[in-house]
């Protein structure tokens, strides 16, 4: 089977925006990586129902939300941009469905909505401004890096700068009501999360820390209450290195981290009903600051993209055992940072 990956890019070097290359699930084979919508700095992207892609981006050098309708040729035209002084959210989060879009903004703290209108193109609902900072050198003002859905469709934000954990009651038409918070211990510069797919349970990767925390979550509030914390590094590493994405397993039995510096994937094997996580795997990513990842629709394979070495790795997935072995390492694809299947 043939399976469609959407790469997003920064475009400070080589990159032209945003990009697609094929996997081939039978042999695990990458190929036909094409250039498909010209734009600055789209590093992150999200597909809704509607099939319209909608990416972070730069325009006439104002940041915000693009949203962009696939054509008969398989390009984009762009819909419409929703704009702004300064910099571009740094995530995509989608609801369909309430027909929205969600966005995290790391420079300016914020979370924002946007209501997708009939014709694919999107409208600003709201706007949440985040508040605090942390004992990290890059935790001085909040910086809000991830906004995306709970399984009880509630809207849950990560901020690096703030170690906060915010969640939101959000209305059909894309409005935002605070209802509760998790701090996170100091210094742990919370980034992204996954839920447990049947379990009441979340995993927090903390950029700053590189940890990745167990959450328990109450649908009835909202709430978050801390279970384990563990490290994604070896004991004996020294160097820098943050963590940067998080994946499930659809079975809820595996935990897949990035570490960007130490360039490795840790793979945890979760234990007691999801609420506890044991490190299985550390192995080499392949390649230079592995910025984010994917599995495909079967999880036979998972794809690393790596920002600074321009290359994708392609590792095989074992179902029972979680671990990773690696297959491909030169995939060209230059400054990803995104790396999202859309089958």
């Amino acid at each position: 089977m043939l399976e469609k990956i959407i790469l997003g890019t920064y475009t400070k070097r080589e990159s032209q925006g945003i990009y697609e290359i094929t996997l081939d699930s039978s042999n695990g084979k990458l190929t036909n990586l094409t250039h498909t919508i010209t734009a600055t700095n789209p590093t992150f992207v999200g597909r809704a129902i509607n099939n319209c892609l909608y990416t972070v981006g730069t325009i006439e050098g104002k940041g915000g939300m693009l949203a962009y309708k696939p054509t008969e040729d398989m390009h984009y035209d762009l819909l419409n941009a929703v704009t702004d002084d300064g910099a571009s959210p740094c995530y995509v989060g989608i609801d369909n469905d309430r027909q929205l879009v969600f966005g995290a903004n790391y420079h300016k703290g914020q979370v924002t909505s946007y209501k997708i209108n009939s014709d694919g193109s999107i409208t600003l609902a709201d706007t949440v401004q985040h508040i605090g900072q942390g004992p990290h050198e890059n935790q001085t003002s909040a910086h809000a890096h991830y906004a995306d859905l709970t399984p009880d469709k509630r809207l849950v934000a990560c901020d690096l700068g703030t170690d906060t954990v915010y969640t939101y009651d959000v209305t059909l038409d894309g409005k935002l009501t605070e209802i509760a918070t998790f701090k996170a211990t100091p210094g742990t510069g919370p980034r992204h999360l996954v839920f447990h797919p049947t379990n009441q349970v979340a995993y927090l990767f903390g950029e700053l820390a590189n940890t990745v925390t167990v959450l328990s979550y109450d649908v009835q509030t909202g709430t978050f209450t801390e279970k384990q914390t563990l490290s994604t590094l070896p004991t004996d590493f020294k160097g820098f290195s943050g963590g940067a994405a998080i994946r499930i397993s659809n079975d809820g039995r595996f935990v897949y981290v990035s570490n960007r510096g130490h360039n490795s994937i840790a793979v945890f094997e979760t234990k007691n009903e999801g609420n506890t996580l044991e490190l299985i795997q550390l192995i080499s990513s392949e390649g230079d600051f592995p910025r984010d990842f994917d599995l495909n629709k079967t999880e036979e394979f998972l794809i690393v993209s790596h920002q600074n070495s321009d290359n994708l790795t392609v590792f095989t997935r074992n179902a029972k055992t979680g671990c990773l072995e690696l297959k491909e390492k030169d995939i060209y694809a230059p400054e990803c940072v995104c790396t999202y299947f859309v089958n």
